[in-house]
């Protein structure tokens, strides 16, 4: 787990400490060989990172952190469902990545960047993904972006 925590550290990121929510679904839910993560926001330390909408509040390099913060948290669960071994994802297959944005804003694929290179540098081969990037008028707790995953696991 080392190499990989080094490895979402050299993206700017510090491995998450996270705790179940006390929410009716789970972070995760792994269905034979398939991983399904649930929408991770930009949470650090038990707290909301950022909050407000892309173009408003939050611009480009703050929605782009957001973005990380998500990767680097969908990363510790599942490394959570994997019981701390990441060598168990065969592939990345799907992020989905919602945004938070004022009317007018169309840089969603410029965030969803920040996401897919952290995957790319964390899993290298493994890591590449089919993406959706798009744009809502709003998401929970009022965060700027929340993700959802796809992995393919053994």
């Amino acid at each position: 787990m080392s190499t990989y925590k080094q490895k979402l550290e050299a993206c700017g990121v510090e491995w998450p400490e996270l705790s179940r929510p006390d929410l009716p679904f789970a972070p995760t839910k792994k269905i034979g060989e398939v991983l399904y993560v649930s929408g991770q926001i930009p949470e650090k330390s038990g707290d909301i990172a950022y909050v407000g909408q892309v173009g408003g509040e939050i611009d480009i390099g703050a929605a782009l952190q957001c973005a990380r913060l998500c990767a680097a948290n969908i990363i510790y669960w599942v490394d959570r469902a994997l019981e701390g071994n990441l060598d168990r994802v065969v592939q990345l297959a799907k992020l989905t990545i919602f945004i938070n944005a004022v009317p007018g804003f169309a840089a969603f694929s410029t965030i969803g960047n920040g996401a897919s290179e952290v995957m790319n540098a964390v899993f290298g081969e493994r890591g590449e993904h089919a993406r959706s990037a798009v744009g809502m008028a709003g998401l929970p707790a009022n965060v700027p972006v929340e993700i959802e995953a796809v992995f393919y696991v053994r």
